[in-house]
């Protein structure tokens, strides 16, 4: 639930890092940007605000169905809103699978019914994600859900013939497949990335050639077929090159790179703190720095969380047992200032908030297919925005985060950004920093 404000006026907010105005809004669209009179709306004064489009993840497990002590779609989408997140794509790893017209609906009601964000589900590429037969991918995007992205994210659609049937057949619809790019026999027992660190630690590693090798072929392929393909967790500079190629010979190829691939290395696994493990692996400090480059110039088109809660029983253990990831969605927007405008870039008022609206934002919503979602202010427009202290730092504690899991490799970091904030069409999720209280209308 949320809290319903019918007419509600931003005032003063430096709209997107282009100056100040005010945004009136009433029954959750956008009727007037500029300077405002308030006409009976209730005020909520910006100053010192930096007023954003929603942010749109690309990549979020939400973990309903099946493993509701991790997160659920509820607890996920507060989360979101809590990041300045107006809408989700939810991965389709869930128990069962969101591989049928009936699982992939079951979450977008779950996420309507929740009303923190806007949930657009992921489905299989293939039955049971386990790479034998394609998943009911036509009756998906003809169901309620409307489909249009497909990933066997947590493994590889690594059968070359069933890659490219798939792109094939979403190709009809325009519809797009998000590839987890891992070639599995490069990565058999893998436990962190393959280099230095995995030989003084005597952790089995994960070759950055993994990915580079499938991505390197899903180029090829989306350029044979014509079809869109969506690199998810892009994690190696090598990476970055391919991609950069195939985009200058016009391939319809994407990519994401996730918050902590963007700040955190494999020097973390020193801890043997599971906390750092994660898939794709941490990788080195020249991939981290390339990795920036990449986002702030466009070759990384946006930032996706792989906001991946684990129950204490999946992490807390020794670091071969503990499954991979991270959580992602509440700290993904302070991350991101991080890389695009430096560790004081908040403070000094330096960040390009453009581009950060572009890469967190507009992008992912044009690739998602999300059209009311990633726009700026602007009459008729739907509602969807987020207000942040760019001036603000916090310090991470877990047990404050409105995820249902506590594994975030942040905690005790003190980030810049704060959301002060969330507005899912003209509803307020976030109000003063805090989830808003539901109302009863």
């Amino acid at each position: 639930m949320t809290a319903l404000l019918n007419s509600v006026l931003i005032r003063g907010a430096d709209l997107i890092g282009r100056g100040r105005g005010d945004v009136l809004v009433r029954d959750g669209r956008v009727v007037e940007t500029g300077s405002v009179d308030a006409r009976g709306a209730e005020v909520i004064d910006a100053d010192g605000l930096v007023l954003l489009p929603g942010l749109v993840d690309l990549h979020t497990h939400l973990r309903e169905p099946g493993r509701e002590d991790a997160e659920t779609v509820h607890s996920g989408t507060r989360a979101a809103a809590k990041g300045g997140y107006t809408a989700v794509c939810a991965m389709a790893n869930s128990y069962p699978v969101a591989d049928t017209a009936g699982v992939v609906e079951q979450v977008a009601a779950l996420g309507k019914a929740a009303g923190y964000a806007d949930v657009q589900p992921i489905g299989a590429v293939s039955v049971g994600l386990e790479g034998k037969q394609l998943a009911e991918i036509g009756a998906m995007a003809h169901s309620a859900a409307k489909v249009r992205m497909f990933s066997d994210d947590g493994h590889c659609v690594s059968d070359p013939i069933m890659m490219r049937r798939a792109l094939e057949y979403v190709k009809t619809f325009g519809g797009l497949i998000a590839q987890h790019a891992e070639e599995p026999r490069l990565t058999e027992g893998a436990q962190m990335n393959e280099g230095a660190v995995s030989a003084e630690l005597g952790l089995p590693g994960w070759p950055a050639v993994a990915e580079e090798a499938i991505i390197a072929r899903d180029v090829l392929l989306a350029e044979y077929t014509g079809a869109r393909v969506h690199f998810c967790h892009v994690s190696t500079a090598r990476s970055v090159d391919i991609i950069r190629e195939a985009k200058a010979r016009g391939a319809k190829v994407t990519a994401e790179v996730c918050p902590h691939h963007l700040l955190l290395t494999d020097e973390a696994a020193r801890t043997y703190d599971p906390v750092y493990k994660v898939n794709p692996p941490l990788r080195r400090e020249p991939d981290v720095a390339v990795l920036r480059g990449a986002l702030a110039e466009g070759v990384i088109d946006a930032v996706a969380t792989d906001h991946a809660p684990h129950a204490p029983q999946d992490k807390d253990c020794e670091w071969a047992a503990a499954r991979p990831g991270m959580l992602g969605l509440e700290t993904a927007l302070s991350i991101t200032v991080l890389a695009l405008g430096g560790p004081d870039g908040a403070a000094q008022g330096t960040v390009d908030w453009d581009t950060v609206a572009e890469r967190t934002s507009r992008t992912p919503a044009r690739i998602a297919g999300l059209e009311a979602h990633g726009r700026d202010p602007q009459p008729g427009t739907e509602a969807n925005f987020t207000l942040v202290d760019p001036a603000a730092t916090w310090t991470v504690v877990p047990a404050d985060l409105a995820s249902l899991s506590r594994n975030t490799p942040y905690a005790g970091m003190v980030l810049p950004v704060t959301v002060q904030a969330t507005f899912l069409r003209g509803r307020a999720t976030v109000l003063n920093g805090k989830i808003a209280e539901e109302t009863t209308e």
